[in-house]
């Protein structure tokens, strides 16, 4: 049984609950509620216990809590949350992992029919087959321009059709004869527009990245600002190993050209002066890369072949 009291009870009342959960959970998770039953909302809050709550509410209703709270605690992280409350939303307080609790809200997704004037979610695209229907259907087929034969008794539909688009709304028609047709082609369920975590407000997008995509965007950062810092000459530690390596070949080329020298150019200078030890130095690499493959040959040569039968052993000569 619900809590029978004034309205101004149960403001107090839902203010109290919104408050403790705001005061005991710092990761939230905002859901679209359209279109979701009763029945399928209390499926989704028995399956995300304990771990997560699901709070419901007028969005005004939530908004005034979250700056009640606010100003109490003072910790104003969560007026984050206040613009976020628009439409048919509803809350998700969890303390278990983001994604998880995401994956296991997207399972209590249910089927549901057309009905006139809905808004279509996705395309609905109607399959060729046999539907079962009597040949006095034909005419029905025939308003919504869909090509039908007459097979064993029963319509066919010949080939697939886009029976409606996506974004537009469902017409009488087209809901009666997916009705007939038995089709439910839209489903329904809490859809996470936004997750908030600790203060934080990003795309529920965010939660589907990986480590490797982490280190990758992170690289193509680090690169952007390298080439950045050495195309202006500003120093960043991003820049700083390329800026080395410049400044090396720089002084190398003045080494090179002149009689100045320092350590790490006196081998340079070395090679360049007498290029056959370079070729000494490199064909000790080149042996030892050719000799695993010219052991292998040996190794074949060393198998001793089989010797031929002879005739007596086959149990007859051709000389006898």
């Amino acid at each position: 049984m619900g809590f029978k009291g004034t309205k101004a009870e149960k403001k107090v009342l839902y203010d109290k609950k919104i408050c403790e959960l705001l005061e005991h959970y710092t990761q939230v998770l905002v859901c679209l509620a359209d279109n979701v039953g009763s029945n399928q909302l209390q499926a989704i809050r028995q399956g995300l216990r304990p771990d997560s709550v699901v709070l419901m509410g007028k969005n005004t209703m939530m908004k005034r809590s979250i700056r009640i709270y606010a100003e109490k605690s003072g910790d104003t992280s969560y007026v984050n949350l206040i613009p976020l409350l628009v439409g048919n939303v509803g809350l998700i307080f969890t303390k278990g992992d983001l994604k998880e609790v995401r994956e296991e809200v997207a399972k209590y997704k249910v089927g549901a029919p057309a009905r006139v004037g809905l808004v279509a979610p996705v395309d609905v695209v109607v399959p060729p087959g046999n539907t079962g229907l009597d040949p006095s259907q034909t005419s029905f087929f025939q308003v919504l321009n869909i090509p039908t034969k007459i097979n064993k008794g029963t319509v066919e539909i010949i080939t697939p059709v886009e029976l409606i688009r996506q974004g537009e709304k469902v017409g009488s028609s087209e809901a009666a004869l997916l009705a007939k047709l038995g089709i439910r082609p839209f489903s329904y369920g809490l859809i996470v527009k936004a997750v908030y975590d600790n203060g934080s407000v990003f795309d529920p997008a965010v939660l589907d990245l990986t480590e490797d995509d982490l280190i990758e965007k992170l690289a193509g950062g680090i690169s952007n600002v390298a080439a950045l810092s050495l195309a202006l000459n500003y120093p960043t530690l991003a820049a700083a190993p390329h800026a080395f390596i410049n400044g090396y070949k720089n002084v190398l080329a003045v080494a090179i050209a002149t009689d100045y020298s320092f350590p790490q150019a006196e081998k340079v200078k070395e090679y360049l002066e007498d290029p056959s030890k370079f070729a000494v130095a490199a064909a000790p690499v080149a042996t030892e890369a050719a000799a695993p493959a010219a052991a292998a040959p040996k190794e074949e040569e060393k198998k001793p072949e089989p010797e031929e039968e002879s005739d007596d052993d086959m149990g007859f000569s051709l000389f006898d």
